[in-house]
C-alpha cells in the first residue's frame, strides 16, 4: 500500500483516497513573469513523478496545476519591459511549457489561470465576510481575520502568539490584527483591476488557490502539493480561507486530536540549494532550466532530480550533474548493449519489480527505486538477458526515464571540443578508409583524436558505432 508523508500531521500515512474513483491532486504552479529556474524544475518533475506513480497504481487521477498570471512581480516586470501583462504572461507560459516538455513532464489535466477565476474569488471573499471571517478596510482592501480561525498555524507548526511576536508580521494600519492577510487589494493607478463589491481591485495571492481548487474539485480533495517554501504562509492561509468557507473536513487525527483542513494529504518537496542556500530569484543564485539545458541533456536533469528523495534538500553543482550524466549513461549502455524485450509491468513480475514497487510505495522513494534500476542493469549485463533489459526499460518508464533509443541518448550532448555528430561521422568514415588502406597509424590517430573529444568507438561485424563518454 502506498504511504505518503503528510506535512499536516507530520507523519507517514496510508494513502486512502476520499473517492477511489476520482483521486484529486492540486499543485501550486508557476508565477509567470520570468523563465523557470531549477527549483521550479524540481516541482514540475517531482509532482509529475507522483502523478505517474498514482496512475501506475491504478488510481484514476485528476491532476491540477495552476498558473498565477497576476501579481505584483508580474505587473512590475510588464511595466519594466513596456509590454502588456497578457503579452508577458503568455510568453512565459509558453516558455514554461517548453521547459516542462523537455524535462519529460506530462501536462496536467487542468491548468487554471488566476485571471480566469476572479468571480469565484470574489464570491469566496463575500462568503468569508458574511461568516465574520474577513472584513473590508477603509482603504478598499479586504483582509482575512486570522484570529477567527483557531487552528491557524497547524500546517507550519507556528502558534498565533509566536507569529504575532515574529519579525515576519507586516505592519499595516488598516488591519485589525497584524497577522491578518489580504484577500482583495484596492486598485492602484496603472494596475489592472476588476470590479467588486468593495470597489475596483485585484485578488491577493493566497485566495487564488482556494478559489481555483474549490471550483475544480469542490470542498475537499486528496492531495495538495508544492514547494516547501509555500508551507507558510501560502498554504497555511489557504487552509484558513477554505475552511472558513467550507468548514474543516476533520479527516485527520493526530494523537486523537482532529486537524482542520480541506485537503487530506499535504505534500511538499525540498529546496534545491546552491552553496548551502535555497535557490531563488530573490537571492539571485538561480539557474534557469534553459540555461542548464544548454549544458546538460534534459533527461540527465530529470534523473538528477529523481535520484534524490523529493523531501530532501538537493545540492546543485556541475559535479552532481556530471555524476548524474555518467550514472544515466551506464543505464543506457545496458539498453544499448542488450536490446530490450517487451516487459509488461501489469502482467510480469520479478524480485526487481517487487522491490521497485515497495520503494515507490514508501512515500515515493525514488532513491531506493533508482538503486533497483542499477542492480537490474548489472544483472542484465551479467546474464545478457533481453528480458531483464526490458524490465529495466519498463521500470525506468514509470519514472519518465530510459524511453529513448539508447544510441540517440549516448550520441547526444555536446563534446568538450564542440565536435558535431556530422564531424564525428566524417572522422569515422576517414578512419574506415584508413583501415581499408591498412594505414594503421592514421586509423589510430583518428581514434585517439575522437577519444580525446570524449567519443568512444565500438568496432563490430556491422561496422563502427560510437557514443559520447
Amino acid at each position: 500500500m502506498l504511504t505518503v508523508y503528510n506535512t499536516l500531521t507530520r507523519r507517514k500515512e496510508a494513502f486512502v483516497p476520499l473517492n477511489p474513483e476520482n483521486v484529486r491532486m492540486y499543485v501550486c504552479g508557476m508565477t509567470v513573469y520570468d523563465y523557470c529556474h531549477l527549483g521550479h524544475a524540481r516541482v514540475l518533475v517531482v509532482f509529475d513523478m507522483m502523478a505517474r506513480w498514482l496512475r501506475q497504481h491504478g488510481h484514476p487521477l485528476t491532476y491540477v496545476r495552476n498558473i498565477t498570471d497576476i501579481d505584483d512581480k508580474i505587473i512590475a516586470r510588464a511595466n519594466e519591459n513596456g509590454e502588456s501583462i497578457g503579452e508577458l504572461t503568455a510568453r512565459f507560459i509558453a516558455a514554461m511549457n517548453e521547459d516542462a516538455d523537455a524535462l519529460g513532464v506530462l501536462r496536467p489535466d487542468v491548468e487554471p489561470k488566476a485571471t480566469e477565476y476572479i468571480p469565484q474569488m470574489i464570491a469566496m471573499i463575500e462568503d468569508l465576510i458574511g461568516k465574520g471571517k474577513a472584513y473590508a478596510a477603509e482603504n478598499g482592501d479586504v483582509y482575512y481575520a486570522v484570529r477567527e480561525f483557531a487552528a491557524y498555524g497547524q500546517l507550519s507548526g507556528k502558534s498565533l502568539d509566536d507569529l504575532r511576536a515574529g519579525e515576519r508580521v507586516e505592519v499595516d494600519g488598516h488591519k485589525r490584527d497584524p497577522l491578518d492577510f489580504v484577500l482583495w487589494k484596492a486598485a492602484k493607478a496603472g494596475e489592472p483591476a476588476w470590479p467588486s463589491p468593495w470597489g475596483n481591485g485585484r485578488p491577493g495571492w493566497h485566495i487564488e488557490c482556494s478559489a481555483m481548487g474549490g471550483d475544480v474539485f469542490g470542498a475537499s480533495f486528496d492531495i495538495h502539493g508544492g514547494g516547501a517554501d509555500l508551507q507558510f504562509p501560502h498554504h497555511e492561509n489557504e487552509i484558513a480561507q477554505s475552511c472558513g468557507v467550507y468548514g474543516g473536513c476533520g479527516c485527520h487525527h493526530d494523537a486523537g486530536k482532529p486537524v482542520e483542513s480541506h485537503v487530506k494529504y499535504w505534500l511538499h518537496n525540498g529546496f534545491i540549494r546552491v552553496d548551502g542556500e535555497k535557490m531563488s530569484k530573490s537571492l539571485g543564485n538561480f539557474f534557469t532550466i534553459r540555461d542548464v539545458l544548454q549544458q546538460y541533456d534534459a533527461e540527465v536533469v530529470r534523473f538528477f532530480i529523481l535520484r534524490a528523495h523529493y523531501r530532501s534538500p538537493l545540492n546543485y553543482s556541475d559535479v552532481h550533474l556530471d555524476d548524474a550524466k555518467n550514472a544515466l549513461t551506464r543505464l543506457y549502455n545496458t539498453l544499448h548493449n542488450i536490446p530490450a524485450a517487451d516487459f509488461d509491468l501489469n502482467t510480469q513480475s520479478n524480485d526487481y519489480t517487487k522491490r521497485f514497487y515497495a520503494a515507490m510505495d514508501d512515500d515515493f522513494g525514488t532513491v531506493e527505486a533508482v538503486a533497483v534500476l542499477f542492480e537490474l542493469a548489472n544483472e542484465a549485463n551479467k546474464q545478457q538477458s533481453a528480458e531483464l533489459s526490458g524490465c529495466l526499460k519498463a521500470l525506468g518508464g514509470v519514472l519518465g526515464l530510459l524511453q529513448r533509443e539508447a544510441q540517440a541518448f549516448l550520441q547526444g550532448g555536446a563534446a568538450a571540443d564542440g565536435l558535431s555528430n556530422t564531424a564525428i561521422e566524417a572522422l569515422i568514415a576517414e578512419r574506415k578508409q584508413a583501415r581499408a588502406d591498412k594505414n594503421w597509424a592514421e586509423s589510430d590517430r583518428i581514434r585517439d583524436l575522437l577519444a580525446a573529444a570524449g567519443i568512444v568507438l565500438r568496432d563490430g561485424a556491422d561496422g563502427t558505432t560510437w557514443t559520447r563518454n
